[in-house]
């Protein structure tokens, strides 16, 4: 049986890992008969969103704290993950991803990738274990594997643009399909980067843990 991390950025699309996102991850993996354990960085939100409105909240919230809506409290802290003990990872999106893991969502081609939650994926890439990215997280491939790898984040220009700056090679790519890597074994996929429902990103998500599994 595969044993799958997966690095959640919080809880709500707009300041932390996209629920939707998240939950199909798991539930794929449970799907497929893998066990999983969620991490997260103990590390503050960017900012806090009011998802009713859009508007910034003057709070200060915890991604570790945040993550645990999600994982229903069965979350440990990324510096805890050892990929000697598991056989891939996971990256769901949302703008944590490019918040909270990552500063792409203000840095763009010169962001840079949580350290914890960067020396996590490097362990897992220098393992030669595969890695699936979702939505918006594929934009920290090129820091973790350098330049040359293949991703996609869907078909925006900007922000394909960006990481093609940053040295990935971008591949345009469908709500309900996934751009493998093999070389690199990774994988990634569009998900709400396109999806108008959560069924159209069910479909790729799907089709994602699958591969990821399949390259264990």
């Amino acid at each position: 049986m595969a044993k799958v991390a997966v690095i959640l950025s919080g809880c709500g699309v707009f300041d932390g890992a996209e629920i939707h996102e998240s939950v199909l991850t798991l539930m794929s993996l449970e799907e497929k008969g893998a066990e999983y354990q969620c991490f997260a960085p103990n590390v503050n939100q960017h900012h806090v969103i009011n998802h009713l409105n859009g508007e910034e909240m003057a709070e200060t919230r915890n991604v570790l704290v945040e993550s645990a809506r999600i994982a229903r409290g069965n979350v440990k802290p990324v510096t805890e993950l050892d990929a000697s003990q598991f056989d891939a990872l996971l990256f769901p999106g949302g703008f944590g991803a490019a918040k909270n893991l990552s500063d792409f969502a203000f840095k763009g081609k010169d962001c840079q990738v949580e350290p914890n939650t960067l020396k996590a994926a490097q362990a897992f890439a220098q393992a030669n274990k595969p890695i699936g990215f979702i939505c918006i997280a594929p934009a920290m491939i090129p820091q973790v594997y350098g330049e040359s790898a293949q991703l996609t984040i869907g078909n925006d220009a900007d922000t394909a643009a960006a990481i093609e700056a940053m040295g990935g090679n971008h591949i345009c790519c469908p709500v309900d399909e996934f751009v493998v890597d093999e070389a690199h074994k990774v994988v990634s996929t569009p998900a709400y980067m396109l999806a108008g429902n959560i069924s159209e990103a069910a479909s790729g998500i799907r089709k994602l843990v699958s591969k990821v599994l399949e390259l264990v």
